[in-house]
């Protein structure tokens, strides 16, 4: 079926509703955030994906793409849907292989004619002290290069929590991560020993594909709300910002590996169809649904770990190219999300409060003003949220609305959405070719590999301003500033 034969009813200028009476099986509408320009590109399989997850038990209100929507395993990128929590199910591939991949951004109180003329030393020594690729360890630092086994425990049961302990974290810094960096349903002994084995020397590391550790700048004209902005941190033009985005690495790969194996098998024990395979489903309080949650929340423990110990590393790498001191230059956390993650939370459905496990695949948490979940010092503005670019391109902050909580569970998008394959990718660019034209624009990329690099090209991916102008269109996240690349280590 061409898209062009899906029936879909405009709710409004960028909300979209494909009927239950779709495709057999469907319990709730599927819905998608698109301005005209992005539904023109919307793939058939993603809205294959999309009406199959609304025919998963349980689902409530609708299943819902947003702009940055793009197709994935299970779920499609970009996605998110919540089940009651009685009657619904968990499903790895509602959530993703690489769990709790999230992205965090740091201000600085530097200003571009500070670090431009230094970006290549400054880069070259993050690619050294920030290990970026696949299987890589981070043996630079003596703790984190022996581990034990019960520390790394400690890890996966309380996160962000484990590194304010030992040193690699502010008080801070817990405060402005998303669930404080500590998942409470994680439970280390539902983690397989082959996915430890594979996870216990990768934090304070990239890993592979479009995880990247990026310098950028905030050029005049680029802070588009000046009095959320200054709470936030962001109070000059030419102000240098850092984000850092990479996830669980093999650990959580493993824990999806292994979970949709006991999943799909489960299934016929709990007299679940089988529509799509990668659709693994139990039912959330069923003892396999219990135990993936507790290895999910664990590996995303180990996300929330592993991005702060990049952060710690990330802050003496600029004391020793600046000579300087921490207070000095600042480095704040402003915040931490997730977005490949299942959560506990409650949410009004049709004017009921409902406990409800929301499912996050490519998707970030966005909670509006008031939430008690979120910092005291961003109550009134809400929760900060992060949506990366392609390294060739703009990143922006936005923060979360309560718009958000009524049509989209407290969610957002989390990117520019890639547009074409990596191997297509690679077919049309060569990594050194990329890498000198990013050069010649003034951005200073070291990636783990050419082919790599060749994969993250900027054409391969959405419009950002045109995902960004969907969530501001539909009131979701509102815009606070736009970033600019300079300097990046990509995996």
């Amino acid at each position: 079926m061409s898209i062009d034969n899906v029936p879909m009813k405009k709710i409004d200028d960028v909300t979209w509703e494909i009927p239950i009476s779709y495709k057999k099986g469907m319990k709730v509408p599927a819905r998608f955030i698109l301005t005209p320009e992005l539904k023109k590109g919307l793939e058939m399989r993603v809205v294959n994906q999309i009406t199959n997850v609304a025919t998963l038990p349980g689902v409530v209100k609708h299943a819902l793409a947003l702009p940055d929507t793009h197709a994935g395993y299970g779920f499609p990128i970009g996605a998110i849907a919540a089940m009651d929590m009685e009657e619904g199910v968990i499903s790895p591939g509602g959530v993703g292989f690489d769990i709790n991949c999230g992205v965090r951004m740091l201000t600085t109180t530097l200003e571009e004619k500070d670090v431009r003329p230094r970006i290549r030393e400054l880069i070259d020594l993050l690619f050294r002290r920030v290990p970026a690729g696949v299987g890589v360890k981070l043996k630079h630092d003596p703790k984190m290069a022996s581990l034990s086994r019960s520390s790394f425990n400690s890890v996966l049961d309380i996160g962000a929590q484990w590194c304010l302990e030992n040193g690699y974290a502010r008080e801070e810094d817990v405060r402005h991560i998303e669930s404080q960096g500590n998942m409470p349903f994680a439970d280390s002994s539902k983690v397989s020993d082959k996915a430890k084995n594979r996870g216990i020397n990768q934090l304070g590391t990239l890993g592979s594909g479009n995880h990247y550790l990026e310098i950028q700048v905030m050029k005049p004209g680029d802070l588009l709300d000046k009095e959320i902005g200054e709470t936030l941190g962001l109070n000059k033009p030419h102000q240098v910002t850092l984000m850092i985005h990479c996830g669980s690495r093999g650990l959580g790969h493993q824990v999806a590996t292994d979970y949709l194996r006991t999943c799909l098998i489960a299934m016929n024990k709990y007299n679940l169809p089988i529509l799509d395979q990668e659709l693994a489903s139990v039912p959330i309080d069923s003892k396999e649904g219990q135990e993936y949650f507790a290895a999910m929340s664990a590996a995303s423990n180990m996300a929330f770990a592993n991005r702060q110990v990049i952060t710690h590393h990330v802050r003496k790498v600029f004391e020793e190219v600046f000579n300087m001191d921490q207070d000095e230059l600042g480095l704040d956390l402003i915040y931490d999300v997730a977005h490949n993650i299942a959560k506990i939370e409650d949410h009004v459905v049709d004017g009921e409060k409902r406990k409800l496990l929301v499912h996050r695949k490519g998707a970030t948490r966005g909670f509006g003003p008031g939430h008690p979940e979120i910092p005291s010092e961003y109550q009134k503005i809400g929760q900060p949220v992060i949506i990366g670019g392609s390294m060739e391109t703009e990143s922006y902050l936005l923060t979360g609305t309560k718009k958000a909580m009524e049509v989209s569970f407290g969610s957002t998008a989390h990117g520019a959405g890639r547009t074409m394959s990596r191997s297509r990718a690679r077919r049309q660019i060569r990594g050194d070719f990329l890498q000198n034209k990013m050069r010649e624009k003034g951005i200073y990329v070291k990636g783990a590999s050419m082919p790599g690099l060749a994969e993250e090209a900027g054409f391969a991916y959405k419009n950002i301003d045109s995902v960004v102008d969907a969530l501001k269109k539909s009131s979701i996240s509102h815009p606070i500033a736009r970033l600019r690349p300079i300097g990046n280590v990509k995996g």
